[in-house]
């Protein structure tokens, strides 16, 4: 018997082989073709890392732009901001601009990396008029504190003959004055919230240099410079501004850019999953809703830490609706999942197969498990 139900799908990406947005329409596919009935609502979701910024695009019907920037090595790169459906929320990705990705192994040197590409298209948000920006800090290739944002957006840091810093982790050691003067005005009047998962501090053993440099480049010799040159930079922000962030839960995070958006953009830290939850309006949407099925590339006893399955899963428990998963690897340990409120998890490979066979048949495959399940759910 055909069933009309309404089903949330909210799903995170399939990395590298479909973005959120696909995965929902791969699954509906899947649905319709046993019972097109069956009410489909989609929320693209993300986790806060890589992918928020199209998952939150796709979930409210917003543009993606792109702009050519400051790399991380001062090299031009293209990035992407977007302007969700509203026009007044900015969202961007500080990888997009500034990540590792975009620097080869070799050339990976903390010393020099920057992040003025990050200002640059926190700039461009605020050409759009926004009155409130969210910014994702994983995946950083820098360790400069925030300085480059702080520069590309008018801020001035300077050194005792009144010189302008370079780029760069390294320049920091020499910092005097921090010059606000011709600062961007528009900042004042935009709320900054930051998706950050990490809450190591600005300096230390468990600071950005030294828990994140060496994945950036850093020997053991630079790391002392950085963490150095990262304590006196929060040392004048201290005297200058009168905000202590070098203990900050999250200070650390991005090379130390979560203590500079805090401090000079009153930005404030939240976790990544909540903020997509928030944004996309999940709640108010499972609501309504007979069931939910999220998923993700991959499902194991991590996807409890922040994950988008599991956030998904809090939310539909609180109004007590199914919660069915499905994954292109399903690992280890899940059983603690159902504990947490993902009543089913569903694997969607089809027998052995090599994972750039399971990329390239992904829509394919999640279209099948989700007609079988629908299948399954019109036996009962």
């Amino acid at each position: 018997m055909e069933k009309e139900l309404t089903i949330v799908l909210a799903p995170d990406s399939f990395k590298e082989s479909m973005t959120a947005k696909e995965v929902c329409e791969a699954i509906e596919n899947g649905i319709k073709k046993v019972n097109d009935k069956i009410n489909c609502i989609h929320v693209p979701m993300a986790d806060g890392g890589e992918g928020t910024m199209q998952s939150l695009v796709d979930a409210t019907d917003g543009k993606i732009y792109s702009l050519k920037v400051v790399g991380p090595l001062g090299n031009e790169v293209e990035a992407e901001y977007g302007i969700l459906g509203d026009g007044e929320i900015g969202i961007l990705e500080m990888a997009s601009a500034s990540g590792i990705h975009l620097v080869s192994p070799e050339k990976r040197n903390p010393l020099l990396t920057t992040t003025y590409g990050t200002g640059q298209l926190i700039k461009a948000c605020l050409d759009h008029g926004v009155k409130k920006l969210l910014i994702g800090i994983g995946g950083s290739a820098t360790n400069d504190g925030g300085a480059g944002v702080i520069q590309a957006l008018g801020g001035k840091l300077l050194d005792k003959q009144g010189t302008e810093l370079g780029f760069g982790g390294g320049e920091l050691g020499k910092l005097n004055t921090i010059d606000l003067s011709e600062f961007d005005a528009r900042l004042k009047d935009v709320t900054i919230e930051v998706a950050c998962d990490v809450n190591n501090p600005l300096c230390g053993e468990k600071g950005a240099s030294n828990v994140f440099g060496p994945q950036k480049g850093a020997n053991k010799a630079m790391i002392d410079v950085l963490d150095d040159n990262l304590r006196h930079y929060a040392d004048v922000i201290k005297k200058q501004l009168g905000k202590d962030v070098i203990n900050e839960p999250g200070a650390g995070a991005a090379g130390g850019l979560g203590a500079g958006l805090m401090a000079f953009l009153n930005g404030t830290l939240k976790k990544g999953i909540e903020m997509v939850i928030e944004y996309a309006k999940l709640e108010e949407k499972v609501k309504e809703a007979d069931m939910v099925w999220t998923g993700e590339g991959s499902i194991d006893f991590q996807t409890q830490y922040g994950k988008t399955p599991l956030g998904v899963a809090t939310i539909a428990k609180k109004y007590n609706k199914p919660v069915i998963a499905l994954a292109g690897r399903v690992g280890e340990d899940i059983e603690v999942l159902y504990e947490k409120g993902i009543d089913s998890i569903f694997g969607i490979t089809k027998g052995a197969t090599s994972l750039e066979e399971a990329l390239v048949k992904g829509k394919e495959n999640i279209e099948k498990t989700a007609e079988n399940i629908i299948r399954l759910i019109n036996l009962l």
